[in-house]
């Protein structure tokens, strides 16, 4: 292979580059954004001026060291530069497209194991290539992978999951049975100590793994590496004392500080470190074609022994990609959506549960809480008293469509989250052990929430599901990048420039894709109507809060049952599956509003709450009554399309339709009713009941004289009586609704229920 596809390559590996950190970044913005986003100490502009700063300050700082080359994947010294750079294009693309994908699904992953176990996958895919083309076996492997250190990566991430979940529940839970909820209201002294083990840990963290191969600290950080009890000795008293005299004289929040300091650190540490992940491959790959350039030897015969050295990264490219990690911190909303399942999973109130509970998660919650019964019981009665008392949280009632506008948790949560992840980055950074500050990060946080009484018995399936489900997609991680690396090495090395050319494209081509398709759902999310939930006091705003779900869940309801119809009788499966997910969203909206009765009696007013309550349960049952129907209409339709049965005849498709026309007519002429609140019309369509009925009851009296004459097939005729028949139910169930409203039209001038 000539000269100019390696020139090639390098451009290309610079492409990447940049690619990589925009999506690295939009992944790994959930280490250090998390704490503060979701206690919401300081404004959202503030955290983006703090975590920029400590971005750009971390780039500056930056050691410069590509960490897994340095830590010895692969040996360098067994491949040539042909195959390193076969080995460096595989792992970037790669590295791309998995971490955009879990962008795209909002799950946080690590970019230190995205881009470990693809630098093992191109290598040992290139390394049997090697064995097999000189008849070795595949005992040799060996002798080009560096398998201990491979191993020793695993052990040390999966152990720092575990070391992470435990302390953090710990900390969290010492700290809070000394501060409680009521923080704000202890003395000075609790505070000041808690901001002095904060801070320390943070300074800390700030010197050994945030400015770590800093050549102009270098002398300072070889006096706290021999000196390291008596600096965080020094540090734990001067904070201390810091601490108190700002929350005396200056009446500051120590949280707030914490938290700010906790912020920055992890940003610049984030900068400082994970950086190489993303631009140490390319400049990795540029300096190994420099040395083969002024070597004058072919590429299948240039050995690269210069590789095992330590690479540095020119001071101007660190700048550069700092710049560019700054500018997708500003603008990715993909960053948004990973630091919001981080969140909500940590989240101490009832919030919005995106995922849903599986048999795992259900026997890890019953076991847990068997467990924790039993160790209760061997507590005295009086300590546990104490204890629950300490966890109590003032209760405020606050309706549930407040609930995503107010703090996940509190400052203290959030500074111990801060707090615990820069002592243990630090610990392991100074022991040298390899880990996940993803991992760290996220785990410390999930287990503050279980310590913190977040994950109680109305969230803990879903919660652990949740967490089960990032754990899930790190393994997947693992796994995925290596498989995937060395297949895509393994293309190149057949293919070579049009197999580059070809992933090129085709990389190209899906990031783009997931970034049409994310902004279409976020559009979507912008632009989508909701049922709202009641928050009403009395039957009047009640009638009015009511009257605007009814209204849209008509209009939503005609487009649901048109298209079922119409994708039955045009054998249409795309549209009927779209009549399905349009059901299920209605579905769940409705679960939504029924699971928020709790909260909204806790807001009604003692003389009326009984009437209201009956009032608007009946709505919801009636509401979700509708819903079933459309939901066996659309399945009925799908799952007799989709098994590709014989089409409807042209009469029942016909029959069908003046079917559909008068329920079209019937769910838009209520639709305007609640629109415009003229409940007086209400009578006029339940005295016409019996018209809407018999109509339907007409098509079914016709449909039993064709198949008796001349219908040959069954399941036709099951699926038409089964529509119609469904159909009634919904003309039902509307008329029910309809007489609700009817029998307390006159609640809305103000009498009582």
């Amino acid at each position: 292979m000539g000269e100019n596809l390696y020139f090639f390559m390098i451009i290309a590996l610079a492409v990447l580059a940049i690619t990589d950190l925009v999506v690295g970044v939009s992944n790994d913005a959930v280490n250090f954004l998390n704490s503060a986003i979701g206690s919401k100490a300081i404004s959202f502009r503030t955290i983006m001026i703090v975590a920029s700063i400590g971005i750009a300050f971390g780039a500056m700082s930056s050691s410069g060291m590509m960490e897994v080359a340095r830590k010895g994947i692969f040996n360098p010294s067994e491949f040539v530069f042909a195959e390193i750079m076969i080995v460096f294009m595989a792992v970037m693309i790669t590295d791309i497209l998995l971490l955009d994908f879990f962008n795209t699904m909002g799950l946080p992953t690590s970019t230190t194991v995205s881009i470990v176990f693809e630098l093992l996958g191109a290598s040992v895919a290139i390394s049997l290539v090697k064995i097999y083309s000189s008849g070795g076996g595949f005992t040799e492997l060996g002798s080009y992978i560096n398998t201990d250190k491979a191993t020793e990566i695993i052990l040390g991430i999966l152990l720092s999951v575990a070391i992470a979940f435990s302390i953090g529940a710990i900390v969290q839970f010492f700290s809070r049975a000394l501060l409680t909820f009521r923080f704000e209201k202890k003395p000075s002294w609790m505070g000041a100590l808690f901001g002095g083990f904060a801070i320390t840990g943070i300074i800390y963290f700030i010197l050994i793994k945030g400015l770590k191969g800093t050549e102009f600290l270098g002398t300072i950080l070889d006096w706290v590496a021999q000196h390291t009890n008596l600096f965080l000795l020094g540090n734990f008293a001067f904070w201390t004392l810091v601490s108190w005299f700002t929350m005396k004289v200056f009446k500051w929040n120590i949280y707030r500080l914490i938290i700010i300091l906790g912020t920055f650190a992890l940003a610049m540490a984030f900068a400082g470190n994970d950086l190489v992940n993303f631009v140490g491959v390319p400049i990795a790959a540029y300096q190994s074609f420099l040395d083969w350039q002024g070597a004058g030897v072919l590429a299948e015969n240039y050995t690269m022994e210069n590789l095992a050295t330590a690479v540095r990264t020119p001071t101007l490219l660190l700048l550069i990609s700092g710049l560019i990690m700054v500018l997708t911190l500003w603008f990715s909303s993909k960053a948004r959506s990973v630091v919001k399942t981080s969140v909500d999973l940590s989240r101490q109130d009832e919030g919005e549960e995106r995922f849903e509970p599986n048999y795992l998660s259900r026997r890890i919650v019953k076991y847990s809480i068997q467990a924790a019964d039993n160790v209760g019981n061997l507590l005295p009665r009086s300590l546990q008293k104490r204890l629950n008392k300490r966890f109590e949280k003032p209760y405020v009632y606050i309706p549930k469509s407040r609930a995503q506008d107010l703090p996940a948790f509190d400052m203290v949560r959030a500074s111990v989250n801060l707090m615990v992840a820069s002592v243990l980055i630090s610990i392991a950074t100074s022991m040298k052990l390899p880990l996940s500050t993803t991992y760290v990060t996220f785990m410390v946080a999930m287990g503050s929430s279980l310590a913190d009484r977040a994950w109680g018995p109305e969230s803990a399936v879903y919660r652990v599901a949740g967490v089960l489900n990032v754990i899930g997609g790190w393994f997947f991680t693992a796994f995925s990048a290596f498989v995937a690396a060395a297949a895509i090495a393994y293309l190149i090395h057949l293919g070579g420039i049009w197999a580059i050319g070809i992933l090129l494209l085709m990389a190209i081509l899906l990031i783009g894709r997931n970034y049409l398709s994310h902004n279409r759902k976020i559009q979507e999310t912008k632009r989508e109507e909701r049922l709202q939930k009641a928050e009403s006091g009395t039957i009047r705003e009640l009638i009015d809060e009511s009257s605007e779900n009814v209204a849209l869940a008509m209009r939503r309801a005609n487009k649901i049952y048109t298209s079922c119809i119409d994708g039955l009788a045009r054998h249409d499966i795309e549209r009927l599956k779209k009549s399905k997910k349009g059901i299920d969203k209605l579905e769940t909206e409705i679960e939504e509003l029924k699971g928020n009765i709790f909260y909204f009696i806790k807001n009604l007013d003692d003389s009326s709450s009984l009437g209201i309550t009956n009032f608007y349960i009946a709505v919801l049952n009636s509401l979700e009554d509708i819903a079933q129907s459309l939901e066996y209409i659309s399945k009925a339709g799908y799952k007799h399309v989709i098994n590709n049965h014989k089409k409807l005849r042209f009469n029942q498709i016909k029959d069908l339709k003046e079917v559909d026309i008068r329920v079209e007519e019937l769910l838009s002429r209520i639709q305007k009713i609640f629109e415009t609140n003229a409940y007086a019309e209400i009578v006029t369509i339940i005295v016409n009941k019996e018209e809407y009925i018999n109509e339907v009851n007409l098509k079914i009296e016709k449909q039993v004289t064709r198949t008796r004459m001349d219908e040959s097939s069954p399941k036709n005729t099951a699926l038409y009586f089964s529509l119609l028949s469904e159909t009634k139910d919904l003309l039902d169930a509307l008329m029910d609704l309809l007489e609700l409203y009817d029998g307390h039209a006159n609640a809305k001038t103000g009498t009582t229920l």
